[in-house]
């Protein structure tokens, strides 16, 4: 299954790549700075094509459409391009996500980068790899973490509480970064890349796959209060290695910054 949902990224990845060759049609959707291209919609129809003979039984959640599932057991979490400003505005720092969940719990997540070829998989229990190779979060204090964070630019309501917990996380870390991609920063905690990152609401499409991979490998996600995500909803977001996540919390952040 695993295999087969990494083969099925791969081949939309390359009409992901398209975009560099060909003019890219960009429309807004409701919010803030929330666009979708002909890419995206064409990623989501082959990802759906290709994810429905993997496994028919399966619902479909993707960004692009009406989101919504009929409530079978399992459902497909997609977000065809995550990370489609990047790729608007030739970033080359986007990426495929395609979480595979039952009843609320995701069994199996990829990560695609096809811009350097990464691939980020994990299926629970068997641990997280990037392009095969076991990957493990890292063991870094907060006073030497580097992290992440996302703005959630499609409610600007948030603007001000997230450039808040930003600028405390800064004053107690080695540096902050802000990439676009919130499926590639939670796979880059995964990695051991960084140790920490947060954004104030995130779709299930953002984080579903990579919450697994950063889970399989040995990092924690939950939502700011440390309640578990809800899956298949909107959540404010936490990830790390344990040793920032867990002073996140003994620090007070958790209570020093509104956070819906």
């Amino acid at each position: 299954m695993l295999e087969e949902i990494i083969r099925a990224a791969r081949e939309a990845g390359k009409i992901m790549l398209e975009g560099e060759k060909e003019p890219i049609d960009v429309k807004t959707k409701a919010g803030a700075a929330n666009f979708v291209t002909q890419y995206d919609l064409a990623v989501q129809e082959n990802l759906r094509e290709a994810l429905k003979k993997i496994c028919p039984e399966a619902d479909f959640l993707g960004e692009e459409g009406e989101a919504k599932t009929t409530g079978t057991e399992l459902v497909f979490i997609v977000d065809p391009i995550d990370g489609t400003t990047n790729f608007i505005h030739g970033y080359r720092h986007s990426a495929i996500s395609i979480a595979l969940a039952r009843e609320g719990k995701v069994e199996y997540g990829v990560v695609y980068n096809p811009y350097t070829e990464e691939v980020f998989s994990a299926k629970r229990g068997e641990g997280a790899r990037r392009n095969g190779e076991t990957i493990r979060v890292s063991n870094r204090p907060m006073e030497e973490a580097l992290i992440c964070f996302g703005t959630s630019p499609y409610d600007p309501s948030l603007a001000e509480a997230s450039f808040r917990l930003a600028k405390k996380l800064f004053d107690r870390a080695a540096d902050i970064r802000r990439s676009g991609s919130a499926a590639l920063d939670l796979c880059a905690i995964a990695a051991g890349q960084c140790e920490f990152d947060f954004e104030l609401v995130l779709q299930p499409w953002d984080f579903a796959a990579s919450s697994l991979i950063i889970e399989e490998a040995g990092g924690c996600v939950s939502r700011p209060s440390g309640a578990p995500l809800r899956i298949l909803e909107p959540n404010p977001l936490i990830a790390g290695n344990r040793p920032v996540y867990e002073a996140f919390f003994k620090e007070g952040l958790d209570k020093e910054v509104e956070i819906r």
